[in-house]
């Protein structure tokens, strides 16, 4: 049998461990799957006989090296910043590792090594990042092939609610961790290139400057700037294009309602409220609001966003309860960003029944023979349930095919690497095929600036 241990059990790892347990008869495969939660681990394995759940603590040396030391590769799981013990102890077993992290300064510092041992340790190999990178350079290497120069680069994704479980006013739910959802665009400005000047967003402004997407079936989409889209030019090849954007993917009307809370001051995550435990709703509001003393809550808010009473913004933030002096945040020197992240929840969890949506947009122009072309490319997943959803499938699955193709040689190139070769890509994206998550290739007429 070939060992493949899986650490963490977590709400990705669903689509991941199930494919690998599907395939493990054919393939000869154990799994051992470790969390700290042992019920979660055992949950997960749905008593298949190839599979064993164990607890496991990572901070635990000496289980942790035991069991990296019994498998033939090593899935991580865990929030990026605890990959990096479980890498080196690979280095030091000669084990392949795979994640779904971005690659981190302290994981590339262990190249050479890896390099040196013949090992693969594959990472971004999830959705965003990962499923991006593999459907971009699939495109960006068919142009180069046929002769072409790609002077432009624009990749969308988002997490959603599907249209059948889409019934508030916002067009979202949490499909993911809603305080990234939060802090989304914190940390600096938004950066990218767009015809060959650097462009530069301020949060305030991040979610004012939008562009609209239109899917086929789908309808209108919005999309806002990444922080860093220029993170990628090099790796893609895209030094010399002219336009190089990358950004996040909501319904028509998100971010303009999002951008309330940025300008009233509810997304900060650098301050702690007082009392905020015994707050109410109606209290944490008000206190962005200026001190009057007889116009309410409502009446400030209005007047401080310029909101009429008839504004579907209005109706936005009235949908969230926020002005409940009932309900109370109960949350010991919460910062505002945690409190926000608490009143969201309450509106914004998906329900047992909703499902989940994914949806990727990549734009591709480029130059041949002294004609400007463009190529759309379209992704739409949806979930099955709550288990295996739409993010857990495009997350999980290029992780355990990755694997797969490790474990059989298919992948050989050592190194700590992102799946850009066409040795990982070409058949990740086509089995991917297999599981609903298709891209939709279109020729378009050029529509970058002539």
């Amino acid at each position: 049998m070939r060992n493949i241990l899986i650490i963490g059990a977590g709400r990705s790892a669903s689509s991941l461990i199930k494919y690998l347990l599907d395939k493990s008869v054919s393939e000869n495969l154990h799994l051992t799957i470790g969390d700290l939660s042992l019920e979660l681990a055992q949950r997960k394995t749905n008593n298949h006989p190839n599979a064993t759940a164990i607890q496991l603590d990572i901070a635990n040396v000496a289980q942790r090296q035991a069991e990296i030391q019994k498998a033939d590769i090593v899935i991580s799981m865990l929030p990026a910043f605890m990959h990096i013990d479980v890498a080196k102890d690979c280095v030091q077993f000669k084990k392949h590792m795979v994640t779904a992290s971005y690659i981190s300064e302290a994981m590339q510092a262990l190249d050479a090594e890896v390099k040196a041992n013949n090992l693969v340790f594959m990472n971004e190999i999830g959705l965003d990042p990962g499923i991006d990178h593999m459907s971009a350079m699939k495109v960006l290497d068919e142009i180069k092939e046929k002769g072409g120069h790609t002077i432009l680069f624009e990749s969308f994704c988002g997490g959603l609610v599907a249209p059948e479980s889409d019934n508030n006013l916002w067009n979202y739910k949490f499909t993911w961790n809603p305080r990234n959802v939060v802090l989304a665009g914190q940390g600096g400005a938004a950066k990218f290139i767009q015809e060959g000047k650097y462009k530069y967003i301020p949060y305030h402004k991040l979610f004012r400057r939008t562009e609209f997407l239109e899917v086929e079936g789908y309808g209108r989409f919005e999309g806002y700037a990444n922080r860093d889209s220029l993170k990628y030019r090099s790796v893609y090849g895209l030094d010399d294009a002219l336009t190089v954007y990358r950004g996040t993917i909501r319904r028509v009307g998100y971010s303009k309602a999002w951008d309330m809370f940025v300008q009233l001051g509810m997304t900060d995550d650098t301050y702690v409220i007082d009392d905020s435990e015994t707050m109410s709703y109606r209290e944490f509001v008000n206190l962005f609001l200026p001190y009057h003393p007889s116009d309410s809550v409502e009446i400030k808010l209005r007047h401080q966003l310029k909101i009429d009473q008839d504004d579907v913004m209005w109706d936005k933030l009235v949908e969230l309860d926020i002005f409940n002096p009932n309900k109370i945040i109960g949350l010991k020197n919460a910062t505002p960003a945690q409190i926000l992240e608490k009143i969201l929840t309450d509106s914004w969890t998906l329900e047992p029944h909703d499902k989940d949506m994914i949806v990727m947009y990549h734009k591709f122009g480029y130059e041949i023979n002294g004609e400007r072309k463009q190529i759309d490319s379209t992704m739409v997943c949806i979930g099955d349930d709550q288990t295996y959803t739409a993010m857990a499938k495009t997350v999980g699955l290029p992780v355990a095919m990755a694997t797969l193709q490790i474990l059989n040689g298919n992948i050989k190139t050592p190194g700590v690497q992102l799946p850009i070769k066409k040795e990982v890509y070409q058949p990740i994206l086509k089995e991917l095929e297999e599981y609903g998550v298709v891209f939709h290739e279109k020729a378009v007429p050029y529509k970058g600036y002539k």
